[in-house]
């Protein structure tokens, strides 16, 4: 425990610095024996530890609630099963494209093989060479095209519930991410030729592993503590129900009737944008645990695999560029080493940022798309205008007053998530709810159309300072 603290406190020198998108010195991504942030906070601060148990607290609040609620209100008993039900519907055609995008992957590893035993016929004759290089690409190509393509034309054609859409988007783009690592690690080997390929033992370790850099190894350690692996898939059921009881207890009371009159007061929609903040931010901070924390860490146990520093200590940081390099370590670090660093000697950095960003926006508006069956670009705002806006703006200010600038932050984290956990849902229930149109679209809003959003009859703005009655 003590060495793991003594780790930390040197490795900020080396892994978090000045690095940054821009910053072309930074050196590849190194891997180490190491814990993630909150492991040791957990471990080392009973302060920490507190706040641990207040979200736990919060988890069975809310489960009592629902129960003792549905039990006064309807006669039954009611655990959330019935939202994560809906949430994960149809959830064999869920696994059946999973199968899909799996098996297009692992495809990879005998055409990466047939391609190498051809490369080596081939090397010495140029005309040949070349037009063996151009299939290789055109292959590699058709694979992503094809795990991509397929995928995202399923899921546009046949709507898949939320949950279950998400859960496969996110592993399409996983196994893609992971073709792109591994496929740009083989390129130097190949054209080489001394330095032999990853077996099938190293492709298969790769893509179970929380990682998108590839390696023949890894820091790895000794064994597997199954009680913790089974402590963490503990902690991500209990925050897939965390959010059900949010969604159920929160979202459903503002939003499922929306659409069904034709006309809503404008009050009930800011009481609605205020009501989901909380709810927003928690579940923004669960998600982030489950995801980053709690999955990664109980397939690294299961793996063996020693480096959990899946982020940084995002949420002290006063500067939005040091946030998207310590939100997420895993796909930062794939970012840059695949697409920022091979952009900046042909584009700079300020084309080759804005480029990062656009890719990561689109990605994640694609998951969203594909999850809510609409495009809505409420995210796309958040994250690749707004959130590019201010790193600039927070550069220098960050540095000079700290303490503001990260109650600034947490402010945008707040009224961000507060807007995307009513827009999406007004949107949602708005296409559910409202009567059919000629215009409906899959890029067209209807919440913008249909209710009609009023002001109470006879309103009048009143001066707040007049204290005459």
């Amino acid at each position: 425990m003590t060495d793991n603290l003594r780790r930390r406190k040197k490795e900020p020198e080396k892994q978090n610095g000045t690095a940054k998108y821009g910053d072309e010195k930074t050196p590849d991504t190194e891997f180490a024996l190491r814990e993630s942030p909150l492991t040791l906070l957990l471990q080392s601060s009973p302060h920490v530890k507190v706040v641990y148990h207040i979200f736990v607290v919060i988890l069975i609040i809310l489960l009592l609630d629902t129960v003792v609620y549905d039990l006064v209100e309807k006669g039954k008993i009611n655990i959330g099963l019935s939202v994560v039900k809906y949430g994960f519907g149809d959830i064999k055609r869920g696994f059946k494209l999973w199968l899909f995008t799996l098996t297009v992957t692992l495809a990879f590893y005998p055409g990466l093989r047939i391609y190498a035993g051809g490369q080596n016929y081939v090397r010495k004759l140029p005309a040949l060479h070349r037009i063996w290089k151009y299939l290789g690409i055109s292959g590699l190509v058709g694979l992503q095209g094809a795990l991509l393509g397929v995928t995202i034309w399923d899921l546009g054609r046949t709507h898949l519930e939320i949950a279950s859409s998400a859960a496969v988007t996110l592993e399409m783009f996983r196994l893609s991410m992971k073709i792109h690592g591994i496929a740009m690690a083989c390129i130097p080997r190949l054209q080489n030729g001394r330095t032999p390929l990853p077996t099938l033992k190293n492709f298969i370790y790769y893509l179970f592993a929380p990682t998108f850099i590839y390696r023949d190894e890894y820091p790895r350690t000794k064994k597997i503590r199954w009680g913790l692996v089974v402590f963490h898939f503990l902690e991500v059921a209990g925050v897939v129900f965390y959010n059900s009881f949010l969604w159920e207890r929160f979202i459903l009371p503002y939003w499922s009737d929306y659409g069904k009159q034709t006309k809503v007061e404008a009050g009930m929609i800011v009481r609605g944008l205020f009501g989901c903040v909380l709810p927003g931010v928690i579940s923004f901070l669960c998600g982030f645990y489950c995801v980053l924390h709690a999955w990664c860490n109980a397939f690294a146990e299961m793996m063996t695999f020693g480096d959990r520093l899946f982020y940084e200590e995002w949420w002290v940081t006063s500067q939005f560029s040091r946030y998207y390099r310590a939100w997420n370590r895993v796909v930062y670090s794939w970012l840059r080493c695949y697409i920022y660093r091979p952009l900046v000697p042909q584009a700079g950095r300020a084309v080759s940022t804005f480029v990062v960003f656009f890719i990561s926006a689109m990605v994640h508006e694609v998951i969203l798309a594909l999850a809510f069956g609409f495009f809505y670009p409420v995210l796309l705002l958040e994250f690749g205008v707004f959130g590019l806006l201010f790193l600039p703006i927070t550069a220098y200010a960050g540095k000079r007053f700290p303490n503001a600038l990260n109650l600034f932050m947490w402010f945008t984290f707040f009224i961000g998530n507060g807007i995307l956990w009513s827009l999406y849902p007004m949107e949602y229930f708005a296409r559910k709810n409202c009567p059919p149109s000629d215009n409906d679209s899959f890029f067209i809003p209807k919440s913008w159309s249909c209710p009609e959003v009023v002001l109470k009859p006879n309103w009048t703005f009143q001066n707040p300072f007049d204290l005459i009655y």
